[in-house]
């Protein structure tokens, strides 16, 4: 049995979390968005890494920081929403 990578774990939980959040807050598009868009973001972002420095400590960085301003984006969204709605 392969070992289990506690980060890769939290990560993909975290990944998860926000595209389901994005589904039950706005919608079905939201939560695509947040999956499959965040999805073609890291996959270029981390083999361009990879393959450029070989460190996986920077792809988990940039992992991590694509993840994170995919959840900036979308709490400024949803702030805009709530105000212009009010």
């Amino acid at each position: 049995m392969p070992k289990l990578h506690a980060e890769a774990l939290v990560f993909a939980l975290a990944w998860a979390a926000l595209a389901i959040f994005g589904y039950v807050r706005a919608g079905y598009v939201a939560g695509a968005l947040l999956s499959v868009g965040v999805l073609i973001a890291i996959m270029p972002a981390s083999s361009a890494v990879l393959s450029k420095t070989g460190s996986f400590t920077l792809e988990r960085q940039v992992r991590w920081g694509i993840l994170l301003v995919a959840a900036a984006a979308f709490a400024a969204w949803l702030l805009l929403q709530s105000s212009s709605s009010s």
